[in-house]
């Protein structure tokens, strides 16, 4: 995978911030405050240093929305009933009116470090790949700790940089390597761990929420496997720059607050 310039020009796009208050891991999770502000306002400020046209937070919850609203952000206000971000995604991009080739892109609400230049990386990688129809990215994977952690999600991809698989077990396995000693990754193996944001077109949007689940989604629990069982390519690129992990645990909040401090 090649590395896209973080300088490189962004197209047009908007950027939607999921924000689902009743996390089943850490409820109330974009209301958490970090150094004196709510996670979802960290995440939109960080956002809005991006080259996005408009920024909206997407939630379903009233107090979300009151405290958006309060700081002076865009919210949407969504169905509880969505089944995923992407479904969430759609519902915001219909209540806008979007035309079908809008760029939307998902960044999640529990990312207050993610760096604006990768939210521009992942919108001028869809809208220069037309043969895609969604854009995401990854990073190195360094150790066999997170090879083998199915939490971990891992990617490959063919040459041209469009996914072939998405997964939560270690691949691809090294066969040979690992059947002697599984205590390093062999020279040359360079797996990639996915990150989760995400560019899409509104169009391609409106087709996700009509398929039915597909059963390797369902099997791994990664929605985005559902465009590739369509046929629909995504695009991988190496991240711009390190993108510090999201907050799912209090350990998480825990560690963002110091890392605020």
């Amino acid at each position: 995978m090649t590395r896209t310039s973080s300088t490189a020009s962004a197209p047009s796009f908007d950027v939607i911030i999921p924000a689902r208050y009743a996390s089943s891991r850490l409820p109330g999770k974009p209301l958490a405050e970090i150094a004196g502000k709510p996670m979802v306002q960290r995440v939109y400020e960080r956002a809005l240093e991006s080259a996005a046209e408009r920024v909206v937070v997407a939630t379903d919850d009233e107090r979300v929305a009151e405290v958006v609203t309060a700081f002076g952000g865009k919210v949407c206000m969504t169905s509880a009933e969505h089944a995923s971000g992407t479904d969430r995604l759609q519902e915001v991009a219909q209540q806008l009116g979007l035309a079908d080739d809008r760029i939307l892109v998902n960044v999640q609400g529990d990312e207050p470090l993610i760096p604006p230049a990768v939210i521009n990386q992942v919108a001028s990688n869809l809208a220069n790949n037309s043969g895609a129809g969604v854009a995401t990215l990854a990073e190195p994977i360094e150790s066999v700790e997170d090879f083998l952690n199915p939490n971990i999600v891992k990617v490959v991809c063919e040459a041209s940089g469009l996914a072939r698989y998405f997964s939560r077990a270690p691949i691809p396995w090294p066969r040979d390597a690992f059947a002697a000693e599984q205590g390093a990754l062999p020279k040359g193996l360079n797996p990639r761990r996915h990150i989760g944001i995400y560019a899409y077109r509104a169009a391609l949007l409106n087709l996700f929420v009509a398929w039915p689940m597909a059963p390797i989604e369902q099997f791994e629990a990664l929605e985005q496997l559902r465009f590739l069982y369509n046929g629909h390519a995504i695009h991988v690129d190496d991240a711009s720059e390190v993108v510090p992990g999201g907050v799912d645990t209090e350990q998480d909040l825990a560690r963002m607050r110091a890392l605020f401090a």
